[in-house]
């Protein structure tokens, strides 16, 4: 499992799957996010492959963003955003 727990700094957790239609139009956003913010480090997990992570975190939806910070959920967003929310999250 993946503990997020154990980890510093920012990172931002996308679970999704491949069959998602707004996970799939959240994908290339993510990847802005990524390339604009250098200190944020990216993690996308696919919910049908891992499903003992998304139990771990109660992902019950997706897509679902979670943002960890020095290890704690700082936020979670359920559902398809613009990319500014998900910035402001940060």
């Amino acid at each position: 499992m993946n503990d997020f727990s154990q980890t510093t700094g920012l990172i931002l957790v996308d679970f999704s799957a491949t069959w998602c239609g707004p996970c799939q139009m959240l994908a290339p956003i993510i990847e802005e996010i990524g390339q604009e913010r250098k200190d944020i480090k990216i993690v996308k997990i696919d919910v049908d492959a891992n499903p003992e992570i998304a139990n771990q975190y109660n992902v019950t939806s997706i897509p679902t963003v979670i943002i960890f910070e020095n290890g704690q959920i700082k936020n979670t967003i359920i559902g398809f955003h613009q990319k500014q929310e998900y910035l402001s999250a940060l």
